[in-house]
């Protein structure tokens, strides 16, 4: 597929692996739907791209809400007329230990809320995005869902939550391409490991030290290194029902 004059829709546009993803795009002459939650950063990131020549437009949603996902991808259609491809990036994080113990005790155990918040927007999110998405594209006969999992689908210390709706995006991509492929609907994902963010600047420097150490690069990955998986696997029109792991050989 080529990048020029597609209509790409982004959740998590406004910020992080989603700015950079909707700016590389610009650059190539994409026509961009940016989703996001915050209004504020959809607004200067969909400039940012104006500014770059291109179509540009947010659409403010809760992607855990049914509701709100099917009213914006009919607002897509509706503003720019199709919709090419979906990069179901948005996610969020709640780390915590399943239990907690303290010389011999139970201190804590990951709370319902906590789980449930994560698989709301991780994995709900993705679902409902890629459901009404499918059902848009299926009917044109083409497009392409990314999906953005993590190295974490294999699990990780800390993260019972994220790393289940990790693992359930993945899944996704596999079941979504068997299924949509009739249609001419390709669907793949991306795993990346720990990526340098404004998040990752905030860690202490032996916990920033750390996550480095897991690659075999023995550096954190660049926002722009998983935006350019994004145009690969956009432009490679027999990449499907794969993960393309994106994380400089990092070993847990």
């Amino acid at each position: 597929m080529q990048i020029k004059d597609a209509v790409i829709a982004i959740t998590g546009g406004g910020q992080g692996l989603g700015r950079a993803m909707a700016l590389l795009l610009a650059r190539h002459g994409a026509r961009l739907a940016l989703i996001d939650l915050n209004e504020e950063q959809l607004d200067k990131t969909a400039a940012e791209c104006q500014s770059l020549g291109a179509d540009a437009h947010y659409f403010q949603a809760d992607i855990s809400q049914e509701a709100a996902v099917e009213l914006t991808f009919t607002q897509i259609v509706s503003t720019m007329g199709r919709l090419d491809v979906l990069v179901n990036n948005a996610g969020i994080m709640r780390d915590g230990l399943l239990v907690k113990m303290k010389d011999g005790k139970l201190e804590k155990k990951m709370s319902l809320e906590q789980f449930n918040s994560v698989i709301q927007v991780n994995l709900t999110g993705t679902f409902l995005c890629g459901r009404e998405a499918a059902a848009i594209m299926a009917e044109q006969g083409s497009g392409l869902i990314i999906n953005i999992a993590s190295v974490s689908r294999a699990g990780n210390m800390g993260q019972t939550n994220y790393s289940a709706s990790k693992a359930g995006v993945s899944a996704m991509v596999v079941t979504w391409a068997k299924e949509l492929g009739r249609y001419g609907v390709r669907v793949a994902g991306i795993a990346p490991g720990a990526i340098a963010t404004d998040m990752t600047a905030q860690m202490k420097p032996e916990a920033l030290k750390r996550m480095e150490q897991w690659a075999i690069l023995g550096r954190l990955g660049e926002q722009d290194e998983i935006a350019h998986s994004v145009q690969y696997i956009i432009e490679n029109d027999f990449y499907t029902g794969r993960i393309l792991e994106i994380d400089g050989g990092t070993r847990v």
